[in-house]
């Protein structure tokens, strides 16, 4: 017996799920930095700052969705030439272009009218989020090292968005550290896509998604990149961490320099290994980062809660 209701809710469902992959919901990890930024600050216990946070970051979530959707329109014919962005939705044909782009706006207007709700200065940041990641796509991308310091510049707005919507000041040198370390990630994401496009036949690689900027980058300077970027993180952060006053009379703060140091060690040996091209899978997959990770929240919450 057919059950035509069933039926006509598959291509409906098929397109929810279509949907649902554009957005990536995988990658809204990097917006956690909207939450780390005000716990960094000691503000999370705060009267309604959990809430205005909390807020901000589903803002972000939708922002960047909403900038994924137009990306996988416009890298579409790039998408289909890669071994794993050929099975995107826009790229594989399970969801039209015109779809992508509609849900994208609608994402990327809501998330900008969530910020201006909080305050009207988080609604510029998420504005400017949105003018640097799209010039990122249209421009920046193409040019080598800008390309790092505009993914980075993503990566500090977040921040920002985060001390915003507290309200909370948030120290130089804890952007400094932002700043470097998303280079430092951004590098990497280099050198694997590079590592992935080399060793090809040139017949092959006219099949494999290759940037153009990466052939203005070698192994020699993206490491070289990846390494003072790491550095420089690593200082900042020493000099972070050594500014603030020691809390209930254990130096916490100065402590999680060890964890700190530790997953940066660990992501670029993992990068060199093969994995970085999508940094959101190294953090979710590998076992050893995520204890790294775990260690280091550990030590840095029993700090602020010492300093409340």
């Amino acid at each position: 017996m057919a059950y035509p209701g069933l039926v006509e809710a598959r291509p409906h469902r098929r397109l929810w799920l279509a949907a649902l992959k554009t957005v990536r919901p995988r990658q809204w990890i990097k917006n956690g930095l909207v939450i780390a930024a005000a716990g960094a600050a000691g503000a999370l216990g705060h009267d309604d700052v959990p809430g205005r946070v909390g807020v901000a970051f589903i803002a972000f979530c939708l922002l960047s969705s909403g900038i994924y959707c137009i990306n996988d329109v416009r890298d579409a014919e790039e998408d289909r030439r890669h071994p794993r962005k050929r099975y995107r939705p826009v790229a594989s044909g399970a969801l039209a272009p015109s779809y992508a782009l509609t849900l994208g706006a609608a994402l990327m207007a809501l998330g900008l009218g969530l910020c201006f709700a909080i305050r009207p200065l988080l609604g510029l940041v998420g504005l400017g989020y949105l003018l640097l990641t799209l010039s990122y796509t249209l421009l920046w991308r193409h040019v080598p090292v800008l390309d790092l310091f505009a993914i980075a510049g993503g990566f500090v707005l977040r921040a920002v968005a985060g001390g915003v919507a507290a309200p909370v000041t948030l120290s130089r040198w804890f952007l400094v550290v932002i700043t470097f370390a998303a280079v430092f990630v951004a590098a990497g994401k280099r050198w694997a896509e590079l590592q992935r496009t080399e060793g090809h036949s040139l017949e092959a690689a006219e099949r494999v998604a290759r940037r153009r900027v990466l052939e203005l980058y070698s192994h020699g300077r993206l490491a070289l990149l990846m390494t003072g970027a790491a550095g420089f993180a690593l200082f900042a952060y020493c000099v972070w961490a050594f500014q603030l006053p020691t809390a209930g009379g254990f130096p916490w703060r100065p402590l999680s320099i060890v964890p700190f140091a530790l997953g940066l060690v660990r992501y670029q040996w993992l990068v060199v290994g093969g994995a970085g091209e999508a940094p959101e899978d190294v953090l979710l997959s590998d076992r050893l980062m995520q204890a790294i990770g775990a260690g280091w929240l550990i030590v840095f919450a029993l700090g602020v809660h010492a300093a409340s």
